[in-house]
């Protein structure tokens, strides 16, 4: 359920809300080999001691709190944020490929400590 259109030509862009993107989400994370951690992602993993399964479960449980934003390649790109180790959230910023997978940017606590 995508709203939000524009005419451009003979074309009609379609705007991902939050709450579809998180639904796409959650259900392409459901298997793990749909997801991709970028070597960014893995590398600030390791620096703020976010775990795989802390990635896993900001996916498929996480929420989508701002409208998604299209790339140059007409991919969706957005943030997932959930709460994890009692008062932190970690986010873990997404896209949502073409091919139906998910590329996992970065992940970072969102209240910086």
């Amino acid at each position: 359920m995508m709203t939000d259109w524009r005419w451009q030509g003979d074309l009609v862009n379609f705007r991902l809300t939050a709450k579809r993107a998180e639904q796409v989400i959650r259900e392409i994370a459901r298997d793990s080999a749909n997801v991709i951690l970028g070597y960014h992602a893995e590398e600030r993993q390791h620096e703020r001691d976010i775990f795989d399964e802390d990635v896993f479960r900001i996916l498929r449980t996480g929420m989508v709190l701002e409208s998604p934003v299209r790339t140059t390649r007409g991919e969706w790109k957005c943030k997932v944020v959930k709460r994890l180790r009692g008062n932190r959230d970690a986010g873990a910023v997404t896209i949502i490929l073409l091919d139906g997978k998910l590329f996992v940017k970065t992940i970072e606590w969102e209240d910086l400590k």
